[in-house]
Parts: structure tokens; C-alpha cells; sequence
């Protein structure tokens, strides 16, 4: 195992980076379809194709997920998606072609790299074209490269975040996968200890101010970020119905609530994806959606706490690792 959501059998990742324009997109294929659901806990989201998601509407599966930066404009993406998938004949039967079904989301990351940069259809396609099975890479790449963390007295002084992607197999060869893009107002923690790994830092001492803690006093009248969000999927090969894969997608929010605080915030448009491939058993029997949620939530906490440490300096914010 790669300790990756690619572990999932049936799920293949591609990044696109632009490193010079400080943003990026991460496509994550499931060209054999996948049961989707989706949660948006955030208040404050830029998304694309979630309502079909929904158990009451008639799609059931879906061919990919685009996480991306460039705010709302880098919904342009799944465009390119889309007709990297038409192409291979990857879609939803029309009669007529196919229409790929490819659900998507948003970060905002203008403030750090050129806010005129941001992922197109170009990117997307792209991103198709690098996707693999294999090891996934993490920091400062896709939909993580323009991402920061901590932002309660604006970007100055946010620490520079990423993306991460942890994977773990439990009962019965059942492997439950995740990946996240971390670009939270709130501060990254250890799970366990509840130390601050990456945040929101001190002016001149140095350190974390603990954002939590501080917009709780005459901070919280002052806050100054207004763009942030967190970006997950969780995908498990255990069969899941549409139902439960929605239900998956809200249990995992959890994981962001142990590995960052605060989160789910009115700047956050925090959006969590499940995805279940059914690879382990061909008729997709549906596993246990209770003992599912609980795995997932646990290795999104372990992928957002990767999403910091692999993470490096740029843009002028330093990285937790370089502080």
C-alpha cells in the first residue's frame, strides 16, 4: 500500500501544478464509475455538479471528482475533465454520446500566487493525463498548491499548507482512502495531542496564536480572512449505496473537526466527497456504512495533518517545516 487514497482499488489521481502562478487542480479518476455522495459543511462553497449527488436524483455514479484552486473561476476545470473522459467514451449513456459526470469543488488561493492565474479546461485535461495508481504526491501540488492555513489576522501571517492523502485497511481487506486539500481559516492540530502543527502565526515573538483560543476574546471582532476552504474525498472499494456514501461523506467531516480548529466556519466552504468503487466484491454488497464513516473520518484527520507537514515555503509564507 501506498498509504494513499489510490490504495482504493479503482480510484487513479492526477495533479496539475502551476507553480509560478502559486495554483494548481487535482483530478481523481474512476473511469469504471463509482457511487458517489457528498456533504458541504462550509458556508462559504464553490461547487459544481453536487446535486446530482443527492440519493433522490437519477445519476448514480460518477467518473471523476476535480478539486482546484482559483476560487469559483477554477470550476472551469471539470471542463476539461469532462472532455478528457467523452473522449475514451466515459460517461452517462445519452443515446446519443456520453456525458461524464464529474462533481467539483473550489478553494480560494488568489490572495497567494497571480490572482489572474487560475485552472482552466486545459489544466483539467492535464490533470487526466498525469493521473496514476501509485504513490500520490503531496505539499505543495494540485489543488494544494496555493493552499495556507490560519488566516485570523489575514494571509500575512497564515502558515503555507497543501495537500495530503492517507489510506488504511480494516476489517474483512476493506480499504478506506482520502485526500485533502487544506486552505482552512483555522489551525491544523495534532489529532491525538491537540498541539498546533501549521496556523495562524504570532507577529514578531514567533510561533502559533492559537485560533481558536483567540477568537474567543477581542480577536473574534477583528477577524480579516474572508477566503478559505477545505477540499476532501474519501473513497472506500467496499460497496456502499447512494445513501450510505452520503452518510460516508457527513461522518467524515469529523476528521476535519479532530485535525483542524476551528472548522466549518462562515469563511470556510468546507466540501467532503465519498466514493465507493465496489472493487471488492463484484455484486457491490453494501458494507457496514457506520464502521465506513468511522474509517474515513480517521484517515481524512491523517491526510490533513499530512497535507501541513509535507507542505513547503512559498509565496513568501513559510511552511510548518521551515518555521
Amino acid at each position: 500500500m501506498h498509504n494513499a487514497i489510490t490504495d482504493v482499488t479503482g480510484i487513479r489521481v492526477g495533479h496539475y501544478t502551476d507553480r509560478e502562478g502559486i495554483t494548481g487542480c487535482t483530478v481523481l479518476l474512476c473511469e469504471g464509475g463509482a457511487i458517489g455522495g457528498v456533504d458541504v459543511r462550509g458556508s462559504a462553497p464553490g461547487t459544481r455538479e453536487t446535486d446530482l449527488l443527492r440519493p433522490i436524483n437519477l445519476v448514480q455514479e460518477v467518473h471523476a471528482v476535480l478539486l482546484t484552486g482559483g476560487s469559483a473561476y477554477g470550476l472551469d476545470a471539470a471542463g476539461g475533465v469532462m472532455r478528457w473522459l467523452e473522449e475514451r467514451g466515459v460517461g452517462f449513456g445519452v443515446g446519443v454520446g456520453v456525458v461524464p459526470i464529474v462533481p467539483a469543488a473550489v478553494l480560494f488561493d488568489l490572495a497567494l500566487g497571480d490572482p489572474q492565474v487560475r485552472p482552466d479546461a486545459k489544466a483539467g485535461y492535464q490533470a487526466c493525463q498525469a493521473a496514476a495508481d501509485g504513490p500520490v504526491s503531496e505539499g505543495c501540488v494540485g489543488a494544494g498548491t496555493g493552499a495556507t492555513v490560519g488566516k485570523l489576522l489575514g494571509p500575512k501571517f497564515a502558515t503555507k499548507s497543501g495537500l495530503g492523502s492517507a489510506s488504511l485497511k480494516i476489517g474483512k481487506g476493506i480499504v478506506v482512502g482520502a485526500i485533502a486539500a487544506v486552505n482552512s481559516f483555522g489551525d491544523v492540530v495534532d489529532p491525538d495531542s491537540g498541539v498546533i502543527l501549521a496556523g495562524t502565526r504570532k507577529p514578531v515573538v514567533g510561533g502559533f496564536l492559537d485560533t481558536a483560543r483567540r477568537m474567543q476574546g477581542d480577536l473574534g471582532q477583528t477577524i480579516l480572512s474572508l477566503a478559505n476552504t477545505t477540499l476532501a474525498v474519501v473513497a472506500t472499494d467496499a460497496g456502499l449505496t447512494k445513501e450510505g456514501a452520503n452518510k460516508v461523506a457527513q461522518m467524515a467531516h469529523d476528521g476535519l473537526a479532530r485535525a483542524i480548529r476551528p472548522v466549518h466556519t462562515m469563511f470556510d466552504g468546507d466540501t467532503i466527497f465519498a466514493l465507493s468503487t465496489g472493487k471488492l466484491s463484484k455484486k457491490r454488497r453494501e458494507a457496514d456504512v457506520s464502521v465506513i464513516g468511522a474509517a474515513a473520518a480517521d484517515v481524512l484527520a491523517r491526510a490533513v495533518v499530512r497535507a501541513v507537514q509535507r507542505a513547503e515555503s512559498l509565496g513568501g509564507l513559510p511552511a510548518a517545516r521551515d518555521l
